[in-house]
């Protein structure tokens, strides 16, 4: 594939041919073709990306190729499809966005070694009472659910500073008496990226920057350079943070939930508004290993490192979640009836969910459940597992 390294200004699409899978541009009355995957228009801003496959951003190296520019497509694609699903549809989103919150807190808890499950923190949240909480887990839960609050409350009046940054540290670990010393507060230790299994047992993924200096300076280039308009992706960007704060490791306690909630704040900045019904915490949560992998690769390179397995591994998580957001938008606009639909989204939303949990999530009468239980079964929508009174639900595979 040629790369053109021309100024934007120069550039001129002037042909696409579907049938050949070629474009011709045009500059100084010089033409170019390149190879092109797949059959859709490129805008001039996607040319820009195209030529510059490979580019410097902030002080890393990405190179995504056609797989990942037609996922930034996607997205700007399903933002449109969304925001009209949205003024329309304001009503049925209430349980998305519930239970997509629940799953994040859960899941970005659970990423640091909580062991609360998801239905123990919605039953931790229906009933808060932050006198009576001192187990670790439960603050951690109550905690990530009062800042992640603060963010969807208020995203375009929390301006992305370092104090802001400082301030969500706050709210994040402010039940914790343990934390009284370092919250809000830059880290006055060395630590690590370190991770967390199951089984109890941990390992440490990369060492992070020094205490001090290094740290603010790094966090006050960091932050001006995120603030800085310019025309990277800004889904891009956002990977790019969110890994050089996690490299950077700036407070105590609290960075891996932290760059989880910054994300869902970046993301809503700049308009994405569909990151409140999904779950980018849910996502990671299963996808750990190559969560901490992605960063492990490309952080033993550092410093000056080329981090587009990280940039990738982010691009297809969110991919993931918006097509299951978008097979849920599918559902809601077919011929389904309102409780069709809201049973389908709980059980899409609660992958292994049994009756009696769909029949209490939904409040449908287990008789009448049975029944449109079995009219999804038909239409291929989910799919069971299990027998008698250990028989479970989840949406069907694929879609």
């Amino acid at each position: 594939m040629q790369i053109l390294h021309i100024p934007l200004n120069m550039v001129q699409l002037t042909k696409l041919d579907l049938a050949h899978k070629t474009v011709l541009f045009h500059s100084d009355n010089i033409g170019s073709q390149l190879q092109i995957i797949g059959s859709y228009w490129l805008t001039l801003s996607q040319v820009w990306y195209l030529r510059r496959m490979k580019q410097q951003v902030y002080n890393f190296t990405i190179e995504l190729n056609w797989k990942y520019l037609e996922i930034l497509r996607q997205f700007e694609k399903f933002e449109v499809h969304w925001s009209k699903y949205q003024q329309r549809e304001k009503s049925s989103l209430n349980q998305l966005k519930t239970l997509a919150t629940i799953q994040s807190i859960g899941s970005s808890t659970r990423i640091e070694g909580s062991k609360l499950s998801d239905k123990q923190v919605q039953t931790l949240l229906e009933k808060i009472n932050v006198t009576s909480i001192e187990d670790r887990d439960s603050q951690e839960v109550v905690g990530y659910y009062n800042a992640l609050d603060t963010i969807t409350e208020f995203p375009k009046e929390l301006k992305l500073t370092e104090s802001t940054i400082k301030n969500l540290h706050n709210i994040l670990l402010k039940i914790s008496a343990k934390d009284d010393w370092h919250r809000g507060r830059y880290k006055q230790h060395s630590n690590a990226v370190q991770a967390s299994f199951p089984d109890g047992s941990t390992q440490i993924i990369f060492r992070t920057t020094e205490p001090g200096y290094a740290t603010a300076e790094e966090m006050r280039n960091l932050v001006n350079w995120t603030r800085t308009k310019d025309d990277i992706n800004p889904i891009v960007k956002t990977a790019v943070f969110v890994y050089e704060f996690l490299s950077i490791h700036p407070f105590q306690d609290g960075n891996g939930r932290l760059s989880r909630l910054l994300t869902t704040l970046l993301l809503l900045q700049n308009e994405y508004k569909w990151v409140e019904y999904i779950s980018f915490e849910h996502e990671i949560e299963k996808r750990k290993k190559k969560y901490y992998q992605a960063l492990r690769n490309c952080q033993a390179k550092r410093p000056n490192e080329d981090i587009t397995e990280w940039v990738e591994f982010f691009l297809d998580s969110l991919s993931n979640l918006t097509k299951k957001l978008n097979k849920k938008l599918e559902i809601s606009e077919s011929d389904l009836g309102p409780k069709q639909k809201n049973i389908y989204v709980y059980i899409c939303n609660n992958p292994e969910s049994k009756t009696h949990q769909i029949s209490e999530g939904t409040q449908v009468p287990r008789s009448t459940l049975k029944r449109i239980i079995n009219e999804l079964l038909i239409r291929n929508l989910i799919e069971k597992s299990g027998k008698a009174a250990g028989t479970s639900y989840r949406m069907k595979s694929g879609t």
